[in-house]
């Protein structure tokens, strides 16, 4: 699926990436640095290996330039009850925020997750950050009262 958006009068589109480039290598690291505080690192194997996989769909979106401007990953997984995703790593490029992308992605992921047959689809945010916080409570998105917990191995 490829959809071109214009925003503010700049063409961008969205598209699912399918195989690596330097180009989406050189994004994603690129991406990574704003969106987590510790050194990130994206090996090609890692990479390669998140394209293929059939459970996690990674968008970017692209200005009219081809330049990679944002990304949102979608996983997607079964339980008992039911078919879930949930909505990851949501960044924009520092210079191409406040421009509508984060929202667009978002609105993207909503709908691939209808196609995908979800019933339910969820996403966690920093509650400082309230701009996000925000946009995802008008795009339909409900604050959950529950804990969610981390370990890392």
């Amino acid at each position: 699926m490829l959809i071109f958006i214009f925003i503010y009068k700049n063409p961008m589109y969205i598209k699912e990436i399918t195989a690596h480039t330097v180009e989406v290598e050189t994004a994603l690291i690129r991406f990574l640095g704003q969106l987590v505080s510790r050194e990130a690192t994206l090996t090609k194997a890692f990479l390669q290996e998140l394209i293929n996989s059939t459970n996690s769909h990674l968008f970017c979106a692209v200005d009219e330039e081809g330049h990679y401007i944002g990304m949102i990953t979608v996983g997607i997984y079964l339980s008992p009850t039911g078919r879930k995703a949930w909505i990851e790593d949501v960044v924009v490029t520092e210079e191409s925020r406040g421009q509508g992308i984060g929202k667009a992605l978002t609105q993207y992921a909503i709908q691939f997750a209808k196609e995908q047959d979800v019933q339910s689809l969820m996403l966690t945010s920093n509650p400082s950050r309230i701009a996000a916080n925000g946009l995802y409570q008008k795009l339909g998105f409900e604050r959950r009262e529950t804990n969610v917990y981390r370990m890392m191995l």
